[in-house]
């Protein structure tokens, strides 16, 4: 037996959130089981808990996690991968837990240089943020700003749009300015007064450009007086549709082409420190419903990550 991490039902993660036993998973063909080391938690396993992304109650009990790192425990046959092999699973279900299975398509070999925990929380966020900036085909001659710059996905976008050569201007609250000129952004505060700082960020330059990882109308509103919809690409703004600017949750055909095709160099830039992965918090089983409420009610500069023990 082993354990999982589940929602019993739709709610506060305090309250609906427990540990069950289950049986270890079996490898079926071209299917690999994983001893979990480690799993990334992302705002959307809170959304998917708490019912904002539907409650209906035939998927209940919830399974939760959606990224994992650790060694293979079970390998199927066509598989391509052994037991013992390090591996990264994304994307995974039910990736909070002490064992995952995963079709052999999703798992991925780990670079011995990279943490189980930072690997285990790169691909989700990684990927996201490479379809924004591929959907925008960021170059030098860009000027992007960046809504949310120092969260998992923006501090990605930031890193390699930079690389890209473009100038980048993003927003996060001042305890995280350093961090993004470190990051090679120039940064402003959100909130009262952000058109006025975009402008002084701006310098008489012309916006190009907008990525938004946080969603709020402010982001939004301030960025339409600035480029045109088409250019305003979000991963979070789910209600201003209307508005034209472009959504993304990585359905499209185009968006699984840019995700597929980035697993492999995130992995390679993570393992050789081009880009990083900042580790803000450790849980396990007795206190997920705590790191799950940190990050409902914050923007922790760096990921969260549940470590089986």
């Amino acid at each position: 037996m082993a354990r999982k991490l589940i929602a019993t039902a739709y709610g506060e993660p305090s309250d609906v959130l427990e540990a069950a036993e289950v049986d270890v998973p079996r490898a079926r063909r071209g299917a690999v089981v994983v001893q979990v080391r480690a799993a990334g938690l992302n705002p959307y396993d809170v959304k998917v808990v708490r019912g904002q992304m539907g409650a209906d109650p035939d998927r209940l009990p919830l399974s939760v996690g959606g990224e994992a790192a650790g060694v293979v425990h079970a390998a199927g046959p066509d598989s391509g991968f052994r037991v013992g092999d390090d591996v990264v699973v994304y994307p995974a279900s039910g990736a909070l837990a002490e064992y995952v299975v995963a079709d052999a398509a999703n798992v991925h070999r780990k670079p011995a240089e990279l943490g189980f925990a930072e690997a285990s929380s790169l691909l989700l966020a990684g990927v996201t943020a490479v379809d924004t900036l591929a959907t925008l085909q960021i170059d030098e001659d860009d000027v992007l700003l960046v809504h949310g710059g120092a969260g998992a996905v923006g501090s990605l976008v930031v890193t390699e749009a930079v690389a890209a050569g473009a100038t980048v201007i993003a927003t996060a609250s001042p305890r995280n300015h350093d961090f993004l000129r470190g990051l090679g952004a120039v940064p402003v505060t959100y909130g009262e007064g952000l058109s006025e700082a975009i402008a002084a960020a701006l310098d008489g330059a012309r916006l190009t450009a907008v990525i938004d990882t946080v969603g709020t109308d402010e982001a939004i509103d301030v960025s339409l007086e600035l480029v045109a919809p088409h250019r305003i690409v979000s991963v979070a703004a789910w209600g201003r549709g209307d508005d034209g600017i472009v959504l993304l949750s990585g359905g499209s055909e185009r968006s699984r082409h840019y995700r597929r095709a980035a697993v492999e160099p995130l992995l390679t830039d993570a393992a050789s420190g081009r880009i990083a992965v900042t580790i803000a918090r450790r849980f396990g089983f007795d206190d997920a419903a705590d790191a799950f409420d940190e990050l409902l009610g914050g923007h922790p500069r760096g990921k969260i990550v549940f470590e089986p023990r």
